[in-house]
This record gives structure tokens, sequence and C-alpha cells, in this order.
């Protein structure tokens, strides 16, 4: 049995129908049947059953199919690792940026460009949740992510921390540009991101924390939205430093939130115990730098 057959079993193990899988694969139907028939001669075992017009994989087949992925795998990196053996001067490097991004990427980016000019980039926004999804997935090799998250099969470069400010289109009347929660707990408020996920708990658990019960009338994960949403008076809202300074809030009232550093952890994170491209190895050296 050799690699080629093992991805022809992922097809087949994945689609759950020859024709599908050879679709897949781009090739003839009848060829791919006689692989599967191939492999389950070699073997000795039947790898897959048909109920009605789907198969489905005995346990040998299950068993199969968890080590076809792993040599596969295996088997890219590998390949990919002996292409960039070298410098790592060129290539892609393929980052994953939290919806709420980083405000220092864009000056980071700079810098490995002048650096690295051969290098090309794929930059890709989601939340942290789906970012990492993407990383183990292989679809990207670096995400900077909101903590915190379960990240045990990861490894973290820990952000420096930003505060949060609050942001309004009511008059509030404050002594300095530096105000408390306590001062907006009552006041109704849009939070960024979705009950459940990171950033939303993190605002919420800061109140609970203080002993406060904030008016959370409205969640709502996207940004441009959010503020449309401000600017017509509609609530205020609580955003890290980084969305303040990405965005033109000219008509807005800002102000920052004494004592939130906590609320605006970050990291850089990779998957663990798997090669990683040059490019992103000096990205990462590039982070360790400032």
């Amino acid at each position: 049995m050799d690699i080629r057959q093992l991805k022809y079993f992922i097809a087949i193990a994945e689609e759950g129908q020859i024709t599908a899988a050879a679709n897949r694969l781009r090739m003839a139907q009848p060829p791919l049947s006689q692989q599967l028939k191939a492999m389950e001669t070699e073997l000795g075992f039947l790898l897959a059953e048909r109920k009605g017009k789907s198969l489905e994989l005995t346990d040998a087949g299950q068993k199969l199919y968890q080590h076809a992925l792993r040599i596969t795998d295996a088997m890219e990196e590998a390949v990919l690792e002996v292409k960039e053996a070298g410098t790592g001067k060129k290539g892609k490097l393929s980052i994953g940026v939290n919806t709420l991004s980083n405000y220092d990427l864009p000056r980071l980016l700079r810098t490995f460009q002048k650096r690295f000019p051969d290098v090309s980039y794929k930059i890709q926004q989601n939340e942290s949740a789906q970012l990492c999804k993407l990383l183990k997935e292989r679809v990207i090799d670096l995400a900077i992510v909101r903590l915190p998250l379960e990240l045990n099969e990861f490894d973290i470069i820990p952000l420096k921390p930003e505060p949060f400010y609050f942001v309004t289109a009511e008059l509030f009347h404050s002594k300095s540009s530096a105000i408390t929660l306590e001062e907006i707990s009552e006041l109704p408020l849009i939070i960024p991101s979705t009950e459940g996920l990171g950033l939303f708990n993190k605002i919420n658990t800061a109140f609970i924390n203080r002993g406060l019960k904030p008016d959370i009338m409205c969640e709502c994960s996207d940004i441009s939205i959010l503020f449309d949403l401000v600017s017509s008076k509609f609530g205020s809202t609580i955003v890290p430093e980084t969305v303040v300074k990405l965005n033109a809030l000219s008509n807005l009232q800002v102000y920052l939130i004494k004592d939130t550093e906590e609320l605006g952890e970050s990291g850089i994170i990779s998957l663990k115990n798997h090669y990683l491209p040059k490019t992103a190895q000096h990205f990462i050296d590039l982070i360790h730098e400032r």
C-alpha cells in the first residue's frame, strides 16, 4: 500500500461514495473501485460496506482512515520542510487575525516586508475559535487571537495587553478622559462579539468581578455595524484600544476605561509539534524582537 492509495481511501471515507470520491480526485470511478478492492485484498479485511447509496467504513476502515490522515499529513509536512530547507527568504506567510485585529500588525508586516521582499502573504480574518480550527487544518500557519482560549494544542507568544475604551454618541459628562466601569454600568451597552465567545465573556466578567451588573442590550460581531449603531444612539460600546485606533470616531465621545488591561490580552499562536514554515518562523523572530 502506498501514499497514493491512502489518499484515495481518505477521499472515499470522507465522501462516502465512490462516485463523489472519484469526482474529488478527478479520476474515473472504475479505477478507484479497483484501488479500494486492492487495499482490501492486501489487508485481508473489508474496509467499507455499502449502506443504501453510501459507503460506511468498517472498524478496520476507520482505523485505516485515522492512520492515513496522520501518514499523509506527515508526508506533506516532510515535503514542505524539504522544499523550505533554505533560508526562508521566499515563500508565503499565512496568518489569521482576530476580528478585532491587533493594531501593530500593519507595522509588523511592513517591517517584515522590508526584510523579506520576496515573501507573499495570506491574511485571513475571523473569530479566535475559528482561527484555532484553521490552524489545526493547516489552512494558516500563525494566528493572532484574543485570550483566554483553550490552547493546549498550540504554542503561544503573549502580546502586550491593551486597555479598553468606552465609546458613545450620547452626552456623557466626565471630569477626565479616563473613567471606570462603575460609571457606565447602568448605560445600555452594545458588546462586540457574541455571547459564549471570549471578548463578550471577558467584558461581562470584568463588571461582575466589581460587583456590577452591566446593561448589555445588544451583541454585534461586525465592528462597522457596531459603530453605526453607536452613532445612531442605539447604545454605547466597550472596545479594545486596537479598534479605537483603527476606526475614525471623530463624531463619537471616546473615554479610556481605567484598569482594563486584563481585558486586552492577546497572543500569536501556532500548532504544537508540527513543522512551521521558515517564513512563519521569521515572523515569530520579529515578534520576539518587539
